[in-house]
């Protein structure tokens, strides 16, 4: 056992309540490098190193209480803030909240120029590679490069030949992946190319870690990173084909369902960019267009978080529909931008590492400053001999993204396995690399109540910046807690630190959004909403108040619900667990007439339909799918409305503690879940701006409130005790319309004094006519009726069904006895609730595709 694995003698017990966690004399008193590896923060010796030192000296303060509190409180702006990695498979769900180590990796302002040199000399050289892959071929003609590393790569797009961007440069992103051998030197593990993906939770780190250990950060003079996001704007902008002051950029990503969603959204939301997936772009005369409410507008520069070979069906994966049909041809005609450009997942390979050294001294005139992991391709006779010789020592892994694959051996091969890998790679040999064994360096981790060593790899980013490259003074630090581990995964559970690189002397305050000198342009509206993010805002309208109605639906049957009534009052729940069951919530009611005679049954219902998340109606399964909409709409709302949202769907979610939850638990719950979803609607009432986003929410509130109250009421009046005080009560509570009532009429609830609040009053807020009157008026601000002199079928409908419901009498319903449904009401309930889903089609049609261009787009084009 080592000395860092080894238990120290047991310590005499005492009673927590009556210590204090003294501060350790430093924390790394205990430290212990792990041997054979280099360590980040102190020598084989046990000496302190230099770029740590300024760390420790401010950790030292804090004593083990304060750290744990520190690193929870960095846990917790993760949840508020909504940070997650997807993580496919994953039993617990597939958003998984991002592990950040609260410990930064540090790096010597002395020892980052020599990477920052390094790195920008390898991205030169990848990007002359590309070039000439792309281009002439000249490396390939003059045996610079081995044709097969070229035409047998999945990741060279014989469509994009010849494609030369207007910059003429395709690598305007470069990520390297890097890491310490045990002697100290930095290699690299390996280079990213297509879509170097990290940037923006390197962003999110700094901004935790650095409200976690403020002075630290602080004292350490710690490199800022805005000025890296301000080159992207600035190289971005400049790419566009049309010579306009305010290009559009858009940040096209695959979806929700890609394991760095919420990354994009991130930067999307902090770069001011509109984030879209393929549908939300087509071309036209090759041209990109963005579907927006007003039609098309054209699209200048699209930042790709998409694969090069899935993001046109037309010329490279007829399969994908992640991409945008034409637009490697709007890129042959120079129309439009794309970074990286497609096909730059060529130098990726592996196999390219072994040709580096030479390619460098060919192409720039200089050594490589920053060398590659060694690696061996085996399509050489030379080094495929040193490979196969050498197997006990070597990792061997595909060359091609899509090649042959290897059998993957538990622990130490045999030497039949060894046989098994000798005859693939003999038979293939094109098809694989060889690689040394890395040895990652580690560097100080939080564990709990210590600092201990873990492995770590660095990612740094960087941006093309006229003819050179930026770095940014940062990066991705990858860590795993498994000692000895050559290859780090979020997927499988690493975590990350912020990287700080510092600085030799005062650090000079940058922020993105530091004013600039040039005039604005003033304005009341933002750039015409997406068609897709309008969809998006709708139906997050309409979950919003599909929770809050199933809450208010739930909560007024528990409160009635006794497991000691009698049959007698089912009657009086009929209209309650009809409404609930037309719904979804309750399974399965028709079927089973015994239920509503079983109490102890109908209780075990009404609770699947708070927490049952497998049950599609529930309020466990709304919240999640309010949740997932939420999502859809991140780079465009507030953290207050995220964090809003994410608490809902927590207070649903029962805890893995085998807690029985009772009854009066669930109407609890049920209060909570109320008070939230009217938190995020006073919320977006309250802050956001009455554009065209907040127009669509509210519009999805108007009509979900329309069809559950319709609903209810519908219910209640097929119910033989539709006029009992006790059923009208319940339609009050309901319709939130109680106090009203009774402040109004001083007398028990009458049928036709209730149906004229709920349906007819357009003062109170949760009438049937108040939201069609409501919709009504949004109907007259959206831009296509705005610019028609007839209404459209939406809001033809939508005027048939408010004139139809004011136009009701409520006073025949008191004399009705039993035949409420054929009363003026009961018909306009029933036709409205006929008519709503027509006209959520109706919108759907006229808003939400679109295939004209706009006027806008027309005068810009």
């Amino acid at each position: 056992m080592t000395q860092a694995n080894a238990k120290s003698p047991a310590a005499p017990k005492v009673d927590p309540a009556t210590t204090v966690e003294a501060p350790p004399e430093t924390w790394l008193a205990g430290y212990r490098p792990l041997r054979g590896v280099f360590d980040e923060a102190m020598t084989a010796d046990g000496e302190e190193r230099a770029a740590y030192r300024s760390l420790f000296r401010e950790l030292n303060e804090l004593d083990t209480s304060e750290m744990r509190r520190r690193a929870e409180t960095a846990q917790r702006i993760i949840h508020e803030q909504g940070i997650t990695y997807n993580v496919y498979g994953d039993p617990r769900g597939m958003e998984r909240p991002w592990g950040l180590d609260p410990l930064p990796f540090v790096i010597a302002a002395e020892e980052w120029r020599r990477l920052e040199a390094g790195l920008i000399q390898r991205a030169q050289l990848l990007n002359r590679i590309l070039a000439d892959c792309y281009g002439d071929q000249l490396l390939i003609r003059n045996s610079g490069l081995p044709p097969a590393l070229v035409f047998a790569q999945p990741d060279f797009l014989r469509p994009c030949h010849g494609i030369t961007p207007s910059d003429g440069r395709l690598l305007h992103f470069y990520a390297a992946d890097l890491g310490r051998s045990p002697d100290g030197r930095w290699w690299v593990i390996s280079d990213r190319t297509q879509i170097p993906t990290g940037s923006g939770y390197a962003l999110a780190n700094r901004l935790v870690t650095s409200r976690v250990l403020p002075e630290a950060f602080r004292a350490c003079q710690v490199q800022r990173l805005a000025p890296y996001f301000r080159e992207l704007r600035s190289t971005l902008a400049a790419l566009s084909p049309r010579r306009v002051e305010d290009p559009r950029v858009v940040l096209l990503t695959p979806g929700p369902y890609n394991e760095t969603y919420f990354e994009q959204a991130w930067l999307a939301r902090y770069l001011g960019y509109s984030l879209v997936e393929g549908q939300d772009l087509t071309v036209r005369d090759d041209r990109v267009w963005l579907k927006t409410l007003s039609g098309l507008e054209p699209v200048d520069v699209i930042l790709r978080r998409v694969d090069d070979d899935w993001c046109d069906p037309l010329e490279l994966r007829n399969d994908s529909s992640l991409g945008v049909p034409g637009l490697v041809e709007a890129l042959r005609a120079g129309n439009v931008a794309v970074a990286n450009s497609l096909g730059t997942g060529l130098v990726q390979s592996p196999a390219l590492m072994a040709f580096l050294p030479g390619l460098c001294r060919d192409l720039l005139g200089e050594e490589l400053k920053l060398p590659s992991v060694a690696t061996w391709w085996c399509g050489q006779p030379g080094e495929l001999a040193h490979v196969l010789d050498h197997l006990d020592r070597l990792v061997v892994r595909p060359a091609l993204r899509s090649g042959p694959r290897l059998p993957e051996f538990a622990g130490k091969p045999t030497e039949a396995q060894r046989d098994q890998v000798r005859r693939l790679v003999a038979f293939q040999p094109h098809a694989f690399i060889a690689q040394e064994r890395v040895e990652l360096a580690t560097a100080p981790s939080w564990d709990g109540g210590r600092v201990v060593p873990h492995p770590v790899a660095v990612r740094c980013y960087l941006v093309a910046s006229g003819d050179s490259y930026r770095v940014m003074p940062g990066g991705l630090t990858r860590v795993t807690p498994e000692p000895g581990a050559r290859f780090i995964s979020m997927q499988l559970g690493g975590s990350s630190k912020d990287t700080w690189v510092l600085a030799d002397g005062p650090i000079e305050e940058v922020s993105l959004l530091q004013a600039g000198a040039q005039s604005v342009e003033l304005r009341r509206v933002g750039n015409n909403l997406p068609s897709r993010l309008a969809d998006n805002y709708y139906w997050l309208g309409r979950y919003c108040e599909r929770a809050d109605a199933t809450a208010r639906l739930l909560r007024a049957t528990l409160v009635r619900f006794s497991p000691e009534s009698t049959g007698s009052s089912a009657p009086l729940l009929d209209p309650l667990l009809s409404a609930l069951s037309a719904q979804g919530q309750l399974e399965g009611l028709a079927e089973r007439p015994d239920l509503r005679a079983n109490p102890e049954a109908l209780e075990a219902e009404l609770l699947a339909a708070i927490f049952s998340p497998d049950r599609r109606g529930s309020l466990r399964h709304l919240a999640g799918q309010l949740q997932h909409l939420a999502t859809l709409v991140r780079d465009r709302t507030s953290n207050d409305l995220w964090r809003v949202l994410s608490t809902i769907d927590d207070r649903v979610t029962i805890p893995a503690t085998g807690k029985v939850i009772l009854a009066g638990d669930a109407v609890g719950v049920l209060n909570q879940t109320i008070l939230g979803l009217a938190s995020f609607h006073g919320m977006a009432r309250e802050n956001m701006t009455r554009a065209q986003g907040w127009r669509f929410l509210d519009m999805g509130v108007r009509i979900e409130r329309c069809i559950y109250l319709s609903t209810f009421l519908d219910c209640a009046l097929r119910s033989a005790e539709a006029d009992n005080p006790s059923v009208l009560e319940s339609v009050l509570d309901v319709a939130d319309s109680t106090i009203t009532y009774r402040s109004r009429y001083n007398l028990l609830p009458n049928i036709a004094a209730v149906y004229d609040l709920v349906v007819l009053d357009d003062t109170n807020p949760r009438s049937l006519l108040f939201q069609l009157n409501q919709l009504v008026k949004h109907f007259e601000r959206l831009p296509r009726e705005k610019q028609s002199a007839l209404p459209s079928p939406a809001y033809r409908c939508l005027i048939e069904c408010s004139t139809r419901v004011r136009l009701a009498d409520p006073r025949p319903l008191a004399g009705m006895g039993g035949r409420w449904r054929e009363s003026e009401i009961g018909v306009a309930i029933e036709q409205t609730l006929r008519d709503l889903p027509r006209l959520s089609d109706a919108i759907a049609v006229s808003y939400f595709a679109h295939s004209t261009t706009s006027r806008t787009g027309e005068g810009v084009a």
